[in-house]
């Protein structure tokens, strides 16, 4: 029960104050890129409606000022302990020792596979962007994520033959082989928007996976530190 109640305290402390950082950063760096995109995609929509076209109803929307803002940084932080609570439940199943450096290997780890990998086929877009299928771009990306997490389980992982490390490569390289799904239609957002945006969104993506794996390791050597003074024992490690 100890070893339960740690793990979901880290989960909701670190993805909380993880997510919330993420929503604070975005909301300086990003938002004002996803504003500019959607001026663009409202002209585009309004020129294909004069055109003849059809407005495509999305449904409802949080209003734009404090409740959009509000629900976009409780996405976040709901967003953060979901991270979290797989970040931490894949540490606690491997049995290694969680520490604040190994917090940072880990979250690192996490980053290059649901984030950097993916996003060499499908970068991060703003609004206004012609993107592929959803279904097609989800199953890719869900490919991509497995993939290189199998491969960084061959590379790295205790009790891989040697003969059988090298199979990570095949792993890694297979998706971006086969190809990610390729849009379809014309962007009305500029170049320069759209670049900026992927760049920043993998940016902070990092710091926030980085954040979370550091916040994780420091906040569990701490509990295993306050266990260890109030029983008089030596702290034991995340297995």
């Amino acid at each position: 029960m100890d070893r339960f109640r740690h793990m979901m305290t880290l989960v909701l402390l670190s993805g909380a104050a993880a997510g919330a950082v993420l929503f604070a950063v975005q909301h300086l760096t990003i938002v004002p890129l996803i504003q500019q995109a959607e001026v663009y995609e409202k002209a585009g929509e309004e020129a294909e409606i004069a055109a003849g076209g059809h407005h495509h109803d999305e449904g409802w929307q949080p209003a734009d000022g404090w409740e959009r803002t509000s629900f976009t940084a409780l996405a976040a932080v709901l967003t953060g302990i979901g991270f979290a609570a797989l970040l931490f439940g894949v540490v606690f199943l491997a049995g290694v020792p969680l520490d604040g450096k190994r917090g940072l290997l880990w979250g690192f780890g996490a980053f290059l596979c649901v984030s950097v990998a993916p996003a060499i086929g499908l970068p991060p877009q703003p609004p206004g962007v012609a993107v592929a299928d959803l279904s097609a771009r989800q199953i890719w990306w869900t490919g991509t994520v497995v993939a290189t997490v199998i491969t960084l389980w061959l590379f790295f992982g205790k009790g891989i033959p040697k003969l059988v490390r090298p199979l990570g490569i095949v792993t890694l390289i297979l998706p971006h082989l086969i190809g990610a799904p390729k849009a379809t239609g014309q962007n009305v957002v500029p170049a320069e928007i759209i670049h900026r945006f992927s760049a920043l969104s993998i940016a902070t993506t990092g710091m926030f996976w980085l954040l979370l794996g550091l916040l994780g390791g420091l906040l569990y050597q701490k509990m295993q530190a306050k266990d260890a003074d109030s029983f008089g024992t030596a702290p034991a490690q995340l297995q």
